[in-house]
């Protein structure tokens, strides 16, 4: 994957929300990406895991910095999320995000969210070119 500033990492740096959770991009390029972000005490429900809606988007973080590693503006036309183990406060994740396919202005895309060498979520997400440039968005 690339290391340089390309568009993932422009759309990265603006992304207040991910970065607001701690939610680091290790790395972006051709359809890939890799983030890291470690469980905050304000992330754990009610069973004292993790909420689901942070693993989603942590996943949604990674699938958006390789979908939009190609340059045109791209967002989510939809995604799904599988739960495999639980996650825990303190646990620290990486989401790897691979391209699967890309058609038209579409693509497919997959996300594994691992604690150390264990899956603890799978992610697909399905993305939608609407642009060249942020401002044509």
């Amino acid at each position: 994957m690339d290391q340089a500033q390309g568009p993932a990492q422009h759309m990265f740096a603006a992304d207040t929300a991910s970065q607001s959770l701690g939610i680091e991009l290790l790395e972006a390029g051709e359809g890939a990406a890799a983030l890291r972000m470690t469980v905050t005490p304000a992330m754990v429900n009610g069973h004292g895991i993790a909420h689901g809606g942070y693993l989603f988007l942590f996943a949604d973080t990674a699938f958006a910095c390789a979908c939009n590693s190609h340059g045109p503006v791209t967002v989510a036309a939809g995604a799904d999320i599988t739960f495999v183990a639980p996650v825990r406060e303190g646990d620290e994740l990486v989401a790897l995000a691979k391209e699967r396919t890309r058609f038209g202005r579409s693509g497919i895309y997959d996300v594994t969210i691992l604690r150390g060498e264990q899956v603890v979520a799978e992610f697909r997400g399905r993305s939608r070119s609407i642009g060249s440039t942020k401002e044509n968005g």
